[in-house]
């Protein structure tokens, strides 16, 4: 019961409800099993401030998402790959770790939004050490929404269709630029699909390393009539050199938004895709598990009850 319907009482104080039943209520999020293996964020750059910087708080936003979930962060080796403290290591050392102390092979979840060159030095490395790799992180519907926020906040797109003002720097096409050469720019092109969906203008796909991709894609939204074409990087950030980003940008004239970078919907994915990959556990282990948990409900309900007579025999006298 509220307390905005006691008198006098001087503010309302929410109580807590049940929990929401039927297809519209949130889902529960799945709890870690015990002994699984960590999730390692293969990052395709050296450590260094900006990488360093976008990776915490993905890593920030998984741990929110996930409680229990034991993660780290594996670089590509160079001369900033290794901090003096030793905390920031590669790859390949963590695989090494695993492997010397007996520990589960972690997954690996590769920060790029699709194919990438990394990925085939990745899969070799994880080979080597019978470690999982996940796919890459799309194309998926939140990396649409991603991009269509990077967008907005550029001033080149409307926060959302409902909201029918008009801005007068929007963008009446948008070149979706990536890396990882036409394998990537493919991809990206079913998030670009998802992106049209979303602001009602064309989208098109563009590789930022691969020459002339982006001008080429600018120029086929403005022969099909666009006349305010924009720049939107399917890019979390350490993956692309920033320069690729200013370079498109000046040669074509066309302003850019931001990249993804530590956007929310990135971190979300991270986990889901680590959950994803998790083994599943058989038969025996889940009948430990529910073994174990009996066991301690037990435990917690003769607890309680020697607290409950403790506390009639303290009574008592």
């Amino acid at each position: 019961m509220s307390t905005a319907a006691i008198p006098g009482a001087p503010l309302p104080v929410r109580t807590p409800g049940s929990r929401a039943r039927g297809r519209h209520r949130r889902p529960e999020r799945p709890e870690i099993p015990a002994g699984a293996p960590a999730l390692v964020l293969a990052v395709p750059a050296t450590a260094g401030p900006e990488s360093r910087s976008v990776v915490e708080e993905l890593l920030s936003i998984v741990r929110t998402e996930q409680n229990g979930v034991r993660t780290a962060v594996g670089y590509l080796p160079g001369n900033g790959s290794e901090a003096a403290d030793g905390e920031e290591r590669t790859v390949a050392e963590l695989l090494t770790v695993a492997a010397e102390t007996g520990l589960p092979m972690p997954i690996l979840v590769p920060l790029v939004p699709g194919p990438h060159t990394f990925l085939t030095e990745l899969h070799a490395l994880a080979a080597e050490y019978g470690a999982p790799v996940t796919d890459p992180l799309g194309p998926h519907p939140l990396l649409a929404e991603a991009v269509h926020v990077r967008l907005s906040e550029a001033g080149l797109a409307r926060a959302d269709r409902a909201r029918l003002f008009a801005i007068a720097t929007a963008a009446d096409g948008v070149v979706l630029t990536t890396v990882g050469g036409e394998d990537a720019a493919a991809a990206a092109g079913i998030t670009g699909v998802l992106l049209a969906a979303r602001l009602a203008v064309p989208v098109v796909a563009a590789a930022l390393d691969v020459p002339g991709s982006v001008a080429a894609a600018v120029n086929h939204l403005r022969d099909t009539g666009s006349q305010r074409p924009a720049l939107a990087p399917l890019v979390i950030g350490p993956e692309a050199d920033s320069e690729l980003l200013a370079t498109a940008a000046e040669e074509t004239g066309c302003p850019s938004a931001a990249p993804l970078g530590a956007y929310p919907s990135v971190g979300q994915l991270i986990a889901s895709t680590y959950l994803a990959a998790l083994p599943t556990p058989s038969p025996e282990e889940l009948a430990r598990a529910e073994a174990a948990a009996a066991a301690e409900a037990e435990g917690a309900v003769e607890g309680a009850r020697g607290a409950h007579a403790a506390a009639e025999g303290y009574a008592g006298q």
